[in-house]
């Protein structure tokens, strides 16, 4: 706990390599942009949506059954939210290519404001999904109970309404996996031009050349993945709790609790909030094994690299030491996380039960359809997940953390600051054998 506390203090830096190269004054870029977010989403629920209206495009009428299928992304609603977001990153983004030019701001900034928009698109399909499940599975359920009254017609009906919304998330899936990729090899160029640029100051650093070489690219591919995760978890929060609640009325009691207001949103969070607890004690460990091992890998390759030039070095008893250290802390991990993937496993096992659990008094009493069924199914199981976010995305935060603390080097260096205290070990250690 100490380690990821000391990285995220690390994080609080005015000015970091790793985002210095790609995002303009990235302190007051980030905290503008959260703030900025607030702002929209506030002022687009307190008033942004009805302001629509003036425009011809009002917000849906709660008392008109929802549009199913993909003609919903096309309605009035919809188009005005897509011109409410344009015209909000536009402002954003002018302001900060008149007050900050940089060389990447067009893909620091509108290429992030894009990423999540199709975050949150994905999080609209989806609520269309979602929404197309309750009449299905009615339709589903009476068809069964009642044969002959529902005709093949509707179904086929229904699977092109699905047909459509699936093919639309397939193909802008396709489309932005193209662009992030994009977008990330971008962000390492821009670390890989500002390292080079400061090469005669860091190529004195253990494995400078791989933390140029692969840390960059490993960075921009972790952080873009954990800040989209986070982004929807967070999306999916707006989006489905509301719909919880709602749902929530169908249930009539709890198990061993019995009735209570909203309990499918109390029991989500609470089931979460368990989860998350449990699985960051357990992991504690976890991110001092991965940086380590990084290191103790980068030692025995460097000293295979350095035998291939000079036959002193690579001697065998030096070789046999040096992957000895490596065996030794890969042992290591392979204990703790046999513990960690124990609780995990059990946690996600229990996590697929837990629902069934809870709506089997509702169930026996009728009180449910299949489409409900359905319907609560969903929306639970995306509150609960984003809820569980440092759960789901505890490894790839373990993964970052290490990255980021071999490539803190370069920022000590560059900024004439201390060395890390494990690089103060190796170059004390590479002293004593000279």
């Amino acid at each position: 706990m100490q380690l990821v506390t000391t990285t995220l203090q690390d994080f609080s830096l005015e000015e970091l390599t790793v985002f210095v190269s790609f995002f303009p004054r990235p302190k007051l870029f980030f905290t503008s942009a959260a703030l900025w977010a607030l702002f929209a989403v506030l002022f687009w629920i307190f008033a942004g949506e009805r302001l629509g209206a003036y425009f011809g495009l009002p917000p849906a009428d709660p008392n008109v059954p929802p549009v199913i299928g993909v003609g919903v992304f096309v309605t009035k609603a919809y188009i005005w939210l897509y011109i409410y977001f344009a015209a909000f990153v536009a402002v954003f983004a002018s302001f900060w290519m008149w007050y900050a030019p940089h060389r990447w701001q067009r893909w620091s900034i509108l290429g992030s404001a894009l990423i999540i928009f199709n975050t949150y698109f994905t999080v609209q399909i989806s609520l269309a999904i979602n929404e197309w499940r309750g009449p299905y599975f009615n339709l589903f359920q009476q068809a069964l109970t009642t044969p002959g009254s529902v005709s093949a017609a509707e179904f086929y009906w229904q699977n092109v309404l699905f047909a459509g919304i699936a093919f639309l998330y397939i193909g802008l899936s396709v489309i932005f996996t193209y662009f992030t990729s994009h977008y990330i090899f971008r962000w390492r160029t821009a670390m890989n031009e500002f390292y080079v640029a400061h090469w005669s100051q860091l190529r004195h650093i253990e494995g400078a050349s791989q933390r140029v070489q692969e840390d960059t690219m490993r960075f921009s591919t972790t952080v873009e993945t954990l800040g989209v995760s986070l982004i929807q978890a967070v999306m999916n929060l707006i989006a489905f709790m509301p719909l919880l609640a709602q749902l929530s009325g169908h249930i009539t009691e709890v198990p061993i609790i019995g009735q209570i207001p909203y309990s499918l949103v109390v029991l989500s969070i609470v089931w979460s909030l368990l989860g998350t607890l449990l699985l960051a004690v357990v992991g504690i460990k976890l991110p001092g094994l991965e940086f380590r091992n990084q290191r103790v890998e980068a030692a025995y390759r460097k000293e295979l690299v350095f035998g291939e030039d000079d036959e002193t070095r690579a001697e065998p008893l030096t070789l046999t030491e040096l992957f000895r250290n490596v065996r030794r802390n890969y042992f290591r991990l392979y204990f703790h996380y046999a513990y960690f993937n124990i609780a995990r496993s059990f946690y996600g096992q229990a996590d697929g039960l837990i629902l069934d659990v809870i709506l089997i008094p509702s169930i026996v009493a009728g009180k449910l359809t299949m489409g409900l069924w359905q319907q609560i199914s969903t929306a639970f199981g995306q509150v609960s997940n984003s809820f569980q976010y440092l759960v789901t995305a505890w490894p790839t935060i373990v993964e970052l953390i290490s990255i980021y603390k071999r490539l803190k080097a370069f920022e000590s260096v560059i900024y004439e600051e201390p060395l890390p205290e494990i690089d103060q070990h190796y170059l004390q250690t590479q002293a004593e054998a000279r």
